[in-house]
């Protein structure tokens, strides 16, 4: 099995089970992924199972159980058991290869426990670089000679990370951002922060971009290039200070050479903030420091123009060269801009309330691929279905998701 080089996707493979609407879900993921479906079809159901993963190592597993109104809440309501589980295949530098699962157990009255978790760390060449496994609330099996104490609240990797054969994991998962923008927590006049990471609905953007501009500027103007492709005479962004907060300020070249139109995020349009959120949750990771991992944006196409879809999509795809793009959408015209050799595109579908997730169909592939269609073409015919043997694989195999337990 060979480890592509850095600009591959770190998260290679994703099996869900009891997930929300997901009761189960195995497929492989690449540089930049599509999600498409319609609405309701579980698509943010697939980020959020990634999201959870993320932030139940940066904050706590209750605070993320918590989030989501509990882990009962969580648990497909469908299931046999009360457990979710989530594994993941990783590629790490060095062409180590990850595998790290955990189970979930909803108890009674809200609470919860980490029945089994594990991770495995190995060489391309299958040589064991470290590992653990973690049942019932102690620590059944690990390379560690004196491993920390596992707590049943809590996931293991936390305490694991102080180890440097499973740190690069925790930094990986933890990394993982997630976005949600929304139009109007960026209109508002901010409070300034550090800008280090955009938050989930772009409510700190004017901060990020100061940020970038003084530590990135090129990362900066490559941002500007895009967004004045999409807003026709943009000259650039920047933060400004409005007493003790700040906003986003537009200028463009219709003015006079010395002194261009400004307008502030408040009066720009929602497909305009929404399409530089997406730009800046991307471009934020340019340059050293600690890169974002991966970035997952829902529906970034929403409210903007349809010319500048390809636009969008050029810029995603540039991006997806330094870090992994995982976007939901049920958008033709984004759909129209999909390169099947660049991009990885994914059918959701909702089977009486059940979430199918799969490559599209052969039929549809080939109708692509011989350029009788374009994939927004098929979606508009409601022709973009999971591929049946595809699901059938699904249900025969996946990755390791470790077993259920009970007391």
């Amino acid at each position: 099995m060979s480890v592509p080089d850095r600009t591959a996707p770190f998260l290679r493979r994703v099996s869900i089970r009891n997930y929300k609407s997901i009761a189960k879900a195995d497929v492989e993921l690449g540089s930049f992924t599509i999600l498409v479906g319609r609405n309701g079809a579980g698509k943010s159901n697939f980020l959020d199972a990634l999201h959870f993963v993320s932030d139940g190592l940066q904050s706590s597993l209750d605070h993320a159980i918590k989030a989501r109104g509990g882990a009962s809440e969580i648990t497909y309501r469908r299931a046999e058991s009360r457990s979710f589980a989530i594994t993941l295949e990783i590629l790490l530098p060095e062409r180590r290869i990850a595998t790290y699962g955990f189970v979930v157990k909803a108890q009674s009255r809200g609470s919860f426990r980490v029945g089994t978790e594990f991770l495995d760390v190995h060489s391309e060449s299958g040589s064991d670089v470290g590992h653990y496994l973690v049942e019932r609330g102690e620590v059944s099996d690990s390379s560690i000679e004196n491993p920390p104490p596992a707590q049943p609240d809590r996931l293991y990797l936390v305490s694991a990370s102080g180890f440097p054969e499973f740190r690069v994991v925790y930094d990986a998962l933890s990394s993982m951002s997630f976005y949600n923008l929304n139009p109007d927590s960026m209109k508002i006049l901010q409070k300034p922060d550090a800008g280090e990471l955009l938050h989930r609905d772009g409510s700190n953007l004017a901060s990020v971009i100061a940020r970038l501009s003084a530590e990135h500027p090129q990362a900066q103007e490559r941002l500007t290039q895009y967004l004045s492709a999409i807003v026709p005479g943009l000259e650039g962004v920047e933060k400004v200070s409005l007493g003790p907060l700040e906003t986003v300020q537009f200028k463009l070249k219709r003015g006079t050479a010395d002194h261009p139109l400004q307008f502030f995020a408040w009066s720009m349009s929602d497909g305009t903030l929404r399409a530089l959120g997406s730009l800046v949750a991307t471009g934020q990771l340019a340059g050293g420091g600690s890169p974002v991992s991966l970035v997952g944006i829902e529906e970034p196409e929403t409210a903007l123009h349809p010319a500048a879809a390809g636009v969008l999509m050029d810029a995603l795809r540039e991006a997806s060269s330094h870090t992994q793009i995982l976007v939901t959408s049920h958008s033709p015209d984004l759909l129209d801009q999909v390169d099947l050799e660049t991009d990885r595109l994914l059918a959701v579908l909702a089977d009486e309330g059940v979430t199918k997730i799969a490559p599209i169909d052969k039929a549809s592939l080939a109708a692509i691929q011989e350029h009788l269609y374009t994939p927004g073409e098929l979606l508009r015919l409601d022709q973009l279905d999971p591929d049946p043997e595809d699901l059938a694989r699904q249900e025969r195999e996946s990755l390791p998701l470790v077993e259920d337990w009970e007391e």
